[in-house]
């Protein structure tokens, strides 16, 4: 049976998510590994160590600008126009940037304290892009599931790239507010946790 795609080509309604998500995928393997891979530098010089995560995930966005330039070159392919709706793209990237952050904030501490985690990262995140929307529209969701689903706060940065570049379905409101909720919770309770633990950090890595 064929993909459901929203009546968008299945080849740019994959492409479109699979485009913040590679984003994200990467800054979270990025992060994870920063404070390890750091050591020489944390051991011998004082600065503050948030610098480090947030530099990882910053360096992701060569790669996405140059993802993002061959999604052009698809919609323009496929005869789709950007919208008013284009606008919006900065929030949901900036989304997918807080999500990336934050979770790579917990997973860096925790690859400080147990050095396994970045054996298990790879199926974190493989069971993490099946628990997103990137291969399927959340609209095979009825409410208030589809709501709930946002809690994933990549779910509201790939349903958010969709309606902003694609026009697909209607302005999926609820499921973003509850990703962005959900993501910035992560984000605060990650970057308590690091700064907790960061006075460790010299002498465990």
């Amino acid at each position: 049976a064929k993909m459901p795609s929203d009546g968008i080509p299945y080849p740019i309604f994959s492409f479109t998510a699979l485009v913040p998500w590679t984003f994200f995928a990467q800054g979270l393997g990025q992060t994870t590994g920063s404070i390890v891979g750091s050591a020489n530098l944390i051991t011998k010089v004082y600065f503050p160590r948030l610098v480090i995560p947030i530099a990882s995930v910053l360096s992701g966005l060569v790669d996405f600008m140059i993802a993002f330039s061959v999604l052009i070159l698809m919609m323009l392919y496929y005869g789709i126009l950007p919208t008013i709706n284009t606008l919006w793209l900065p929030l949901f990237l900036l989304l997918a940037l807080v999500t990336s952050l934050g979770v790579g904030l917990w997973l860096s501490v925790l690859n400080v304290e147990y050095r396994d985690v970045r054996y298990v990262l790879p199926f974190i995140t493989q069971f993490w892009m099946f628990a997103t929307p990137v291969a399927y529209p959340s609209s095979l969701l009825s409410e208030p599931w589809r709501t709930i689903y946002g809690l994933n706060p990549m779910v509201g940065v790939v349903e958010g790239f969709r309606w902003a570049l694609l026009g697909a379905n209607t302005a999926p409101g609820p499921t973003i507010a509850v990703s962005a909720l959900a993501a910035v919770g992560i984000l605060v309770g990650g970057a308590f946790y690091f700064r907790r633990m960061e006075k460790k950090f010299a002498d465990l890595v």
